[in-house]
């Protein structure tokens, strides 16, 4: 149910193209495709020595205690991270973002497969629904 797309580690980026040129930004625009920005994990000295910064450390940590719910869960680290961000949003925000997770699928389909003057349609539904996304903060 988690789309692959949103519920990365990291915020959303999204590459917008307008006039020729290319900006990327962490809100969505029309036409926008989404970018896989994951952040390094710290580099390892040849020694074998983990030179890793606490939030990495953290990250790994997670990580970790998530494989060993996993079998309790179900869920992936990604998936227990996208659990972790909303259950801080009151319930009708929640119940918006579980929404989103099964209509924003199905809107970047159509938005790659349509043609012609529904490809404009369907690109700005989907831009209605990333950034309706990004203020409900899912």
């Amino acid at each position: 149910m988690l789309m692959p797309t949103m519920a990365s580690a990291g915020p959303t980026v999204y590459r917008c193209e307008t006039a020729g040129k290319v900006a990327y930004s962490d809100s969505p625009c029309i036409g926008a495709t989404v970018v896989d920005a994951a952040p390094t994990q710290g580099m390892d000295k040849m020694s074998g020595q983990s030179r890793e910064g606490k939030d990495v450390q953290q990250t790994e940590f997670k990580r970790v205690f998530d494989n060993a719910l996993k079998p309790l869960t179900g869920r992936s680290t990604e998936g227990m991270d996208v659990l972790r961000r909303r259950v801080k949003l009151p319930g009708p925000d929640q119940q918006a973002c579980a929404r989103l997770d099964g209509q924003l699928p199905r809107l970047e389909l159509d938005a790659r497969e349509t043609q012609g003057a529904a490809k404009a349609r369907a690109e700005f539904d989907l831009y209605g629904a990333r950034k309706r996304y990004f203020e409900l903060k899912c």
